[in-house]
Protein backbone atom coordinates (compact mmCIF):
# COMPACT_ATOMS: atom_id res chain seq x y z
CA UNK A 1 0.00 0.00 0.00
CA UNK A 2 2.80 2.41 0.94
CA UNK A 3 4.61 1.61 -2.30
CA UNK A 4 1.43 2.30 -4.28
CA UNK A 5 0.99 5.67 -2.55
CA UNK A 6 4.58 6.62 -3.33
CA UNK A 7 4.11 5.59 -6.95
CA UNK A 8 0.92 7.67 -7.21
CA UNK A 9 2.70 10.70 -5.74
CA UNK A 10 5.60 10.24 -8.15
CA UNK A 11 3.15 10.25 -11.07
CA UNK A 12 1.40 13.45 -9.90
CA UNK A 13 4.39 15.49 -8.72
CA UNK A 14 5.84 18.35 -10.77
CA UNK A 15 9.17 18.22 -8.89
CA UNK A 16 11.73 16.39 -11.09
CA UNK A 17 13.63 15.19 -8.00
CA UNK A 18 10.56 13.19 -6.93
CA UNK A 19 9.77 11.72 -10.35
CA UNK A 20 10.64 8.27 -11.60
CA UNK A 21 13.61 7.96 -13.95
CA UNK A 22 11.55 7.61 -17.15
CA UNK A 23 9.35 10.56 -16.25
CA UNK A 24 12.44 12.63 -15.44
CA UNK A 25 13.80 11.98 -18.93
CA UNK A 26 10.46 12.88 -20.55
CA UNK A 27 10.20 16.03 -18.44
CA UNK A 28 13.77 17.07 -19.31
CA UNK A 29 13.09 16.49 -23.01
CA UNK A 30 9.87 18.52 -22.99
CA UNK A 31 11.39 21.45 -21.10
CA UNK A 32 14.51 21.47 -23.27
CA UNK A 33 12.60 21.23 -26.55
CA UNK A 34 10.84 24.52 -25.74
CA UNK A 35 14.18 26.32 -26.17
CA UNK A 36 16.00 23.88 -28.44
CA UNK A 37 14.02 22.95 -31.56
CA UNK A 38 16.95 20.97 -32.98
CA UNK A 39 16.92 18.58 -30.01
CA UNK A 40 14.91 15.68 -31.55
CA UNK A 41 17.13 15.60 -34.65
CA UNK A 42 20.29 15.59 -32.53
CA UNK A 43 18.98 12.78 -30.33
CA UNK A 44 17.92 10.70 -33.33
CA UNK A 45 21.34 11.23 -34.91
CA UNK A 46 23.16 10.22 -31.73
CA UNK A 47 21.06 7.06 -31.46
CA UNK A 48 20.93 5.98 -35.11
CA UNK A 49 24.54 6.55 -36.22
CA UNK A 50 26.15 3.99 -33.83
CA UNK A 51 23.49 1.44 -34.80
CA UNK A 52 24.17 2.04 -38.50
CA UNK A 53 27.88 1.62 -37.85
CA UNK A 54 27.15 -1.59 -35.94
CA UNK A 55 25.15 -2.94 -38.89
CA UNK A 56 27.95 -2.10 -41.33
CA UNK A 57 30.52 -3.82 -39.13
CA UNK A 58 28.16 -6.78 -38.72
CA UNK A 59 27.88 -7.15 -42.50
CA UNK A 60 31.65 -7.09 -42.80
CA UNK A 61 32.13 -9.58 -39.97
CA UNK A 62 28.97 -11.67 -40.17
CA UNK A 63 29.86 -13.87 -37.20
CA UNK A 64 29.60 -10.80 -34.93
CA UNK A 65 26.54 -9.12 -36.46
CA UNK A 66 24.30 -9.54 -33.41
CA UNK A 67 27.00 -8.31 -31.06
CA UNK A 68 27.86 -5.27 -33.18
CA UNK A 69 24.20 -4.24 -33.51
CA UNK A 70 23.60 -4.61 -29.76
CA UNK A 71 26.77 -2.64 -29.07
CA UNK A 72 25.56 0.05 -31.47
CA UNK A 73 22.22 0.26 -29.64
CA UNK A 74 23.92 0.63 -26.25
CA UNK A 75 26.35 3.27 -27.52
CA UNK A 76 23.47 5.07 -29.25
CA UNK A 77 21.46 5.21 -26.03
CA UNK A 78 24.48 6.47 -24.11
CA UNK A 79 25.26 9.19 -26.66
CA UNK A 80 21.62 10.28 -26.79
CA UNK A 81 21.48 10.59 -23.00
CA UNK A 82 24.73 12.56 -22.90
CA UNK A 83 23.41 14.88 -25.61
CA UNK A 84 20.12 15.36 -23.71
CA UNK A 85 21.98 16.25 -20.51
CA UNK A 86 24.18 18.75 -22.34
CA UNK A 87 21.32 20.42 -24.23
CA UNK A 88 19.13 20.48 -21.11
CA UNK A 89 21.84 22.39 -19.27
CA UNK A 90 22.13 24.91 -22.10
CA UNK A 91 18.35 25.32 -22.33
CA UNK A 92 18.11 25.89 -18.59
CA UNK A 93 20.52 28.81 -18.85
CA UNK A 94 18.51 30.24 -21.76
CA UNK A 95 15.28 29.91 -19.79
CA UNK A 96 16.54 31.93 -16.83
CA UNK A 97 18.94 34.34 -18.56
CA UNK A 98 18.31 37.93 -17.51
CA UNK A 99 16.10 37.04 -14.54
CA UNK A 100 17.00 38.28 -11.08
CA UNK A 101 18.19 35.35 -8.96
CA UNK A 102 19.33 33.31 -11.96
CA UNK A 103 22.77 32.77 -10.39
CA UNK A 104 21.09 30.15 -8.22
CA UNK A 105 20.61 28.06 -11.38
CA UNK A 106 24.37 28.03 -11.98
CA UNK A 107 25.10 27.22 -8.33
CA UNK A 108 22.76 24.23 -8.56
CA UNK A 109 25.02 22.86 -11.33
CA UNK A 110 28.04 22.64 -9.01
CA UNK A 111 29.17 19.24 -7.64
CA UNK A 112 27.88 18.13 -4.23
CA UNK A 113 31.16 19.06 -2.54
CA UNK A 114 30.15 22.69 -3.02
CA UNK A 115 27.70 24.10 -0.45
CA UNK A 116 25.67 27.00 -1.82
CA UNK A 117 23.46 29.56 -0.11
CA UNK A 118 21.47 31.70 -2.57
CA UNK A 119 20.50 35.31 -1.85
CA UNK A 120 22.22 35.71 1.52
CA UNK A 121 21.89 39.48 1.07
CA UNK A 122 19.83 41.71 -1.21
CA UNK A 123 18.47 45.20 -1.58
CA UNK A 124 15.09 46.51 -2.65
CA UNK A 125 16.18 46.70 -6.28
CA UNK A 126 16.67 42.90 -6.21
CA UNK A 127 20.47 43.10 -6.46
CA UNK A 128 21.70 40.06 -4.55
CA UNK A 129 24.77 38.34 -3.17
CA UNK A 130 24.95 34.54 -3.28
CA UNK A 131 27.50 32.35 -1.52
CA UNK A 132 29.13 29.02 -2.18
CA UNK A 133 31.93 27.24 -0.36
CA UNK A 134 33.92 24.30 -1.64
CA UNK A 135 37.40 23.14 -2.67
CA UNK A 136 38.01 26.42 -4.52
CA UNK A 137 37.40 28.47 -1.39
CA UNK A 138 34.74 30.83 -0.08
CA UNK A 139 33.05 32.54 -3.03
CA UNK A 140 30.59 35.43 -3.04
CA UNK A 141 28.68 36.02 -6.27
CA UNK A 142 27.14 39.42 -6.93
CA UNK A 143 24.15 39.67 -9.25
CA UNK A 144 22.54 42.93 -10.31
CA UNK A 145 23.38 46.47 -11.35
CA UNK A 146 27.17 46.91 -10.89
CA UNK A 147 26.98 50.38 -9.35
CA UNK A 148 24.55 49.36 -6.60
CA UNK A 149 26.12 45.94 -6.23
CA UNK A 150 29.62 47.20 -5.47
CA UNK A 151 28.92 48.35 -1.89
CA UNK A 152 26.65 45.38 -1.14
CA UNK A 153 29.27 42.87 -2.28
CA UNK A 154 32.11 44.68 -0.48
CA UNK A 155 30.09 44.76 2.76
CA UNK A 156 29.42 41.02 2.58
CA UNK A 157 33.07 40.29 1.80
CA UNK A 158 34.16 42.16 4.96
CA UNK A 159 31.64 40.27 7.11
CA UNK A 160 32.78 36.92 5.74
CA UNK A 161 36.48 37.71 6.16
CA UNK A 162 35.91 38.38 9.86
CA UNK A 163 34.12 35.07 10.33
CA UNK A 164 36.33 32.95 8.04
CA UNK A 165 39.53 33.67 10.05
CA UNK A 166 42.17 34.08 7.35
CA UNK A 167 40.35 32.25 4.55
CA UNK A 168 40.42 34.33 1.38
CA UNK A 169 37.01 35.50 0.20
CA UNK A 170 36.75 35.52 -3.59
CA UNK A 171 34.17 37.84 -5.14
CA UNK A 172 32.63 37.35 -8.58
CA UNK A 173 30.18 39.59 -10.40
CA UNK A 174 27.83 37.74 -12.72
CA UNK A 175 27.06 39.50 -15.98
CA UNK A 176 28.02 39.95 -19.60
CA UNK A 177 30.27 43.02 -19.31
CA UNK A 178 34.11 42.92 -19.26
CA UNK A 179 35.40 41.53 -15.97
CA UNK A 180 32.12 39.75 -15.25
CA UNK A 181 31.24 36.06 -15.57
CA UNK A 182 28.18 35.14 -17.70
CA UNK A 183 25.48 32.92 -16.21
CA UNK A 184 26.24 29.99 -18.53
CA UNK A 185 29.96 30.05 -17.57
CA UNK A 186 29.57 30.70 -13.84
CA UNK A 187 29.50 27.08 -12.64
CA UNK A 188 32.53 26.12 -14.75
CA UNK A 189 34.40 29.24 -13.61
CA UNK A 190 33.86 28.35 -9.95
CA UNK A 191 34.66 24.68 -10.48
CA UNK A 192 38.02 25.55 -12.10
CA UNK A 193 39.22 27.76 -9.25
CA UNK A 194 42.50 26.53 -7.65
CA UNK A 195 41.97 24.24 -4.66
CA UNK A 196 42.19 26.08 -1.35
CA UNK A 197 40.16 24.07 1.16
CA UNK A 198 39.99 20.46 2.33
CA UNK A 199 36.71 18.80 3.27
CA UNK A 200 37.23 19.31 7.03
CA UNK A 201 37.96 23.02 6.47
CA UNK A 202 34.79 23.41 4.42
CA UNK A 203 32.74 21.88 7.25
CA UNK A 204 34.38 24.11 9.86
CA UNK A 205 33.92 27.31 7.87
CA UNK A 206 30.32 26.40 7.06
CA UNK A 207 29.53 26.15 10.78
CA UNK A 208 30.98 29.64 11.31
CA UNK A 209 28.93 30.98 8.42
CA UNK A 210 25.80 29.50 9.97
CA UNK A 211 26.49 31.68 13.01
CA UNK A 212 26.84 34.73 10.75
CA UNK A 213 23.58 33.92 8.98
CA UNK A 214 21.79 33.48 12.30
CA UNK A 215 22.40 37.10 13.32
CA UNK A 216 21.43 38.63 9.98
CA UNK A 217 18.31 40.78 9.80
CA UNK A 218 15.69 38.54 8.26
CA UNK A 219 14.68 40.03 4.91
CA UNK A 220 11.92 38.40 2.84
CA UNK A 221 14.30 37.67 -0.05
CA UNK A 222 12.66 35.62 -2.83
CA UNK A 223 14.62 32.45 -3.60
CA UNK A 224 15.37 31.29 -7.11
CA UNK A 225 15.07 33.12 -10.43
CA UNK A 226 12.49 35.88 -10.51
CA UNK A 227 9.59 35.78 -12.99
CA UNK A 228 9.57 38.14 -15.97
CA UNK A 229 5.87 38.98 -15.68
CA UNK A 230 5.66 42.68 -14.61
CA UNK A 231 2.86 42.04 -12.11
CA UNK A 232 4.81 39.20 -10.47
CA UNK A 233 7.96 41.35 -10.33
CA UNK A 234 6.04 44.14 -8.57
CA UNK A 235 4.75 41.58 -6.08
CA UNK A 236 8.27 40.35 -5.37
CA UNK A 237 9.50 43.90 -4.77
CA UNK A 238 6.61 44.53 -2.38
CA UNK A 239 7.60 41.36 -0.51
CA UNK A 240 11.15 42.71 -0.24
CA UNK A 241 9.71 45.81 1.44
CA UNK A 242 7.79 43.63 3.87
CA UNK A 243 4.36 44.73 2.68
Amino acid sequence: MAKKDRADKAEKTTDPAKMGRIRQIIFAYQRTHEYDKALPFLLIGCFVLPIALGIVLGLLFTQFIVSTILLGVMIGLLLAMLMLVRRTKQATYKRYAGQAGSAEVALSMLPKKWISSPAIAANRQLDAVHRTIGPGGLILIGEGEPGRLKNLLASEARKHEKVAYGVKVTTIVMGTKPGQVPLEKLADHIRKLPKQLEANQITEIKSRLNALDAIRPQMPVPKGPMPTNPRQIRGAKQAMRGR
